[in-house]
């Protein structure tokens, strides 16, 4: 079995150098909701790592990405992901759409980082968390106190002064409502966002429109992710970064190979860089909690608070349940969602 396994591995690599050195390029088609300013980094410090390797993005917002998969689970047009909610990653799994593949050393990550399946199915590489961008101009002008607290985002004083991510559309917007139906429970959850949906403004189909909104003082307060938050304020932006003391909820970025790649050889690859160090490093650009220990962020500014004040959320139950909460939640609240485009 070895001896087989050996062989296989030096005819690959035999292939692989046979293809790199006559200038074939193998193309990968992968999905991502990573953001946009991202993309040809990555791309470009992947397909520099991994010779004869071309990738193609697709890449739109977490739940645009995911519906999109499962609808062809069974005509699938993607090779990998790199750069998706652990949400969406264990529904895809419930449905046996992704290849079993550990890659080289997946065993280093941080646990909560790793597919409990052997082999593993998906990695996770960044953790993104839930924020509060507070513009102080517009506070200033209107005379609006500081939220400290998620429950005090329900004074009537932010009455259509608030964006938040649509949960169908945006990973943050999922991240968000799971960490509240985790620190809250499910019937006491519900009836807060029910009191929050009156003084919402808009519910966005982005994670990081809110902050944005904010930024710019279209809004007094945007529900975002840690990471759009801290780089629009070390940009300048007017905005107070709030890390709600009662818990925020967060999510894993993680990478995976879909079953029925014809590329498999390379999209193993891929993820062989996703989880590496070099990889780590330039996640560590854009996010400060990263899946492989010892590996420290660049990144500058961001509040230690949010490592504090994590929720508990369990991954594998809000991916079962993923359906009945989004379709309950579209139930109550989508009336104030902004037309999709």
């Amino acid at each position: 079995m070895l001896r087989r396994t050996l062989l296989a591995a030096a005819t690959l690599a035999l292939v692989m150098l046979a293809a790199d050195a006559s200038g074939q390029r193998t193309r990968l088609t992968v999905y991502t909701a990573l953001e946009n300013e991202q993309l040809p980094v990555f791309k470009q410090a992947a397909e520099a790592a991994i010779p004869g390797l071309e990738i193609v993005w697709v890449r739109d917002s977490t739940g645009v990405i995911t519906t999109r998969l499962l609808a062809e689970k069974d005509n699938p047009r993607a090779d990998a992901i790199w750069g998706l909610s652990v949400f969406s990653l264990k529904r895809l799994e419930a449905d046996d759409m992704l290849l079993p593949y550990t890659p080289a050393g997946a065993e280093a990550l941080r646990p909560q980082f790793r597919s409990d399946r052997s082999p593993m199915t998906w990695v996770g590489l960044d953790a993104f968390v839930s924020a509060v961008c507070f513009n102080t101009v517009v506070a200033r002008q209107r005379n609006l106190p500081t939220p400290r607290t998620w429950a005090d985002l329900l004074n009537p004083v932010y009455r259509g002064l608030i964006a938040m991510p649509n949960p169908a559309s945006s990973g943050t917007g999922l991240l968000t409502v799971a960490g509240w139906l985790g620190t809250q429970g499910e019937e006491q959850a519900w009836a807060f966002m029910t009191r929050l949906h009156e003084n919402i403004a808009v519910y966005t189909h982005s994670g990081s429109a809110p902050c944005n909104n904010a930024a710019r003082g279209e809004y007094a307060i945007g529900l975002s992710f840690d990471m759009r938050a801290v780089t629009l304020k070390n940009q300048g932006a007017p905005i107070e970064i709030i890390v709600p003391t009662d818990g925020v909820g967060f999510d894993l970025e993680g990478a995976a190979i879909l079953r029925g790649t014809r590329q498999e050889a390379m999209a193993k690859r891929l993820m062989d860089f996703a989880v590496s160090r070099p990889a780590m490093e330039l996640y560590g650009r854009y996010y400060a909690l990263l899946g492989l220990p010892g590996v420290t962020p660049s990144v500058q500014g961001y509040p230690p608070e949010f490592a504090e004040r994590l929720a508990k959320v369990d991954f594998a139950t809000v991916a079962a349940n993923r359906d009945h909460i989004l379709a309950e939640w579209a139930r109550r609240f989508d009336a104030k969602s902004a037309p999709r485009n």
